[in-house]
């Protein structure tokens, strides 16, 4: 169920960016869906999991993205609510399914068998998006909040080093809790 979920959700994540894929230059295509290629990962890791694997550069990518623009999502959707004083219907929905996108990748650390160069490679793929989101103007578009970018673009380079060092932290560290698919 779960991974019809995602699959699902990754479908209309591709769906929503719609609009901004129509203009975006050839070269930042794959950068630009932050949350559906998030999910994208998790689905091969579920995937994975089905046959009993572990494809441990999809995990490392999975948990670091997947918390990343969770959490990113939902405070740029409460912010957007704080600045213009309203928020449809799809941003609360984005609000819940954020939300959980956020915590499902942390709640399966125990199977993945990450290993260092496996968030090394995840560290250099969402910082690297994060450059081409706030170098090149390539991040997702919230209009109420577009005289904010400087400032958002520093919350998503602290976000990404936060989401690393959890990453680290679950999957990494001596001790850390690990169980069996």
């Amino acid at each position: 169920m779960l991974l019809i979920i995602n699959i699902l959700g990754t479908v209309y994540g591709y769906y929503w960016y719609r609009g901004q894929l129509s203009i975006t230059p050839i070269q930042f295509i794959p950068f630009v869906p932050d949350s559906p290629t998030a999910s994208l990962f998790f689905v091969f890791v579920l995937i994975a999991f089905l046959f009993r694997s572990n494809w441990p550069l999809f995990e490392a990518l999975a948990i670091v993205t997947l918390f990343k623009y969770g959490v990113w999502a939902v405070v740029m959707n409460i912010l957007t609510k704080m600045v213009s004083g309203y928020l449809p219907w799809e941003g609360y929905m984005l609000i819940i399914s954020h939300g959980a996108m956020a915590i499902e990748g942390l709640l399966f650390a125990p199977f993945y068998r990450i290993k260092l160069r496996h968030i090394a490679l995840a560290a250099i793929w969402t910082l690297h998006n994060d450059i081409i989101d706030y170098v090149y103007m390539q991040f997702p578009q919230y209009q109420d909040l577009f005289i904010y970018v400087r400032e958002i673009g520093y919350f998503t380079f602290w976000l990404s080093i936060l989401s690393l060092l959890i990453a680290y932290y679950l999957c990494i560290r001596k001790n850390r809790l690990e169980l069996s698919l």
